[in-house]
């Protein structure tokens, strides 16, 4: 099953439920994927839309920051009940010693140096963890590894 018939099969689970906080959190999702495609002027791919999923994680964990830092509790739990939802869709997260392997693969088939070449890096890599990692902390780690 192809991961859009997988969201679209949970948004009808969500309404049957009569979950409206799942339910809104999948409108969300398949909203942006909608938004993506018309950019994009065709069908996106599972990995392209694991980075949509991967914006929207980014974007609710930032939310919740900065509800906290307003005191806000009852939105705070409103986003972390949709970022659970988003990250229902996303592959099992890898742990540090798989990035840190990957990272290494990257940089040996890219060649690189030094942090001039992160770019390169960069492209070798995201490919192969878009939606398995954090994107921030990836490029920290690759920072980390190419000035060394």
């Amino acid at each position: 099953m192809t991961l859009k018939k997988k969201i679209d099969a949970e948004m009808v689970a969500a309404a049957k439920a009569k979950d409206s906080i799942k339910l809104g959190a999948i409108r969300m999702i398949k909203t942006a994927l909608h938004n993506k495609e018309i950019d994009a002027k065709r069908e996106l791919n599972d990995t392209e839309i694991l980075q949509v999923l991967s914006t929207i994680v980014k974007q609710r964990k930032d939310s919740i920051d900065q509800f906290k830092a307003g005191n806000r509790q009852d939105l705070v739990e409103k986003e972390e009940a949709e970022l659970r939802t988003v990250q229902a869709f996303m592959p099992q997260q890898m742990s540090a010693g798989e990035v840190e392997t990957e990272i290494a693969k990257a940089i040996a088939e890219a060649g690189a140096t030094s942090v001039k070449d992160m770019g390169k890096v960069m492209k070798v890599l995201m490919p192969r963890i878009t939606g398995k990692a954090d994107g921030k902390m990836v490029s920290d780690l690759v920072k980390a590894k190419l000035s060394s």
